[in-house]
Order: structure tokens, then C-alpha cells, then sequence
């Protein structure tokens, strides 16, 4: 916190409303400075690329987000839930409550799977029955070739190549 009032600070002209532009961009994360940053571009060049040289500055391109903090803070909670609260009778509720909702999601994990597998044996059958189809199919309409037989004399020399 600082001593010095919203008004002492309001009063200071141009950099006291690059301050609060600057406290407003803060309240919203690292989004709202690249927003600014690219409508600076759009709109003035000089001020985008002031802009990104200021974030590469004061090192906030660099530090963790918002987002990054409460997925932490999530994680947090999770394991916080499985902590006594101090009442046992609220403490049996919540442990049944958790393993209830552990064993409904694993069988539900394991109806997809059997959904899935299920799928793919009837895309694996469908086709293979299309397969025996088409050969079938072509097997019917294509004329069997043999290879013609000779009746006279073998000719030793052409299978040896004309030498003796």
C-alpha cells in the first residue's frame, strides 16, 4: 500500500495516468498487455513497440500468469480436501462422498474403453467384410489365366541359356 492518496496520485498529469493505465493493466494480467501491445501496433506503431520494450524491461512477459497461479491454487484445494475438517461425522460423509464419486468415474472410464474398443471391432469387421467382398468380387469377374502348356520337346538350351 502506498501513503500518498488516489487524488495526490491523479493529480500528477500525464505520468500520473500512465500509473493507473499501468495498475489497470496489472489487475488483468499478462492478456491485457499483450492486447495493448498489439492494438498499439494497429493503430500506432511507436507506441506497440514502446510498449513491448516496456514489458521486456520491467520483466513482465517473463513472469508466471494469472491463469498459472490458480491452477496451483486448484491443485492446492484438491489436496486440501482430503484433510480432516475436525467433525467425524462430516468427515465419514465427505470420505464416502469422495470414493463414491472415485468409483463411479473409474467405471465410467472403463464403460468408454469398452465403448471404444467396441467401435473399433466393428470398423476392424466392417472392413474386413468389404475386403472378402472385393476379392470375392474379383475373383467372379476376372478371367483365370494358366500358363499355356507345351506338348513337344523341352528345349534344354534355351533354359541353359545357349551355353553347353
Amino acid at each position: 500500500m502506498t501513503t500518498a492518496s488516489p487524488t495526490a496520485r491523479m493529480t500528477g498529469g500525464f505520468t500520473s495516468w500512465l500509473h493507473r493505465a499501468e495498475d489497470w493493466l496489472d489487475a488483468r494480467g499478462k492478456g491485457a498487455w499483450i492486447a495493448a501491445m498489439v492494438l498499439g501496433f494497429i493503430f500506432v506503431w511507436p507506441l506497440g513497440l514502446a510498449l513491448l520494450a516496456y514489458m521486456i524491461w520491467s520483466k513482465r512477459m517473463f513472469t508466471r500468469s494469472s491463469s498459472c497461479m490458480s491452477r496451483g491454487h486448484d491443485r492446492h484445494m484438491r489436496h486440501a480436501s482430503y484433510r480432516s475438517s475436525g467433525n467425524s461425522a462430516f468427515d465419514s460423509y465427505k470420505s464416502e462422498t469422495l470414493r463414491r464419486l472415485e468409483d463411479e468415474q473409474a467405471a465410467f472410464e472403463a464403460f468408454l474403453q469398452r465403448l471404444r474398443e467396441a467401435k473399433d471391432k466393428s470398423e476392424f469387421d466392417t472392413f474386413m467384410d468389404d475386403r472378402a467382398r472385393a476379392n470375392q468380387a474379383a475373383s467372379q469377374t476376372a478371367p483365370v489365366q494358366t500358363a499355356p502348356v507345351q506338348t513337344g520337346p523341352v528345349q534344354t538350351e534355351s533354359l541353359r541359356g545357349g551355353q553347353y
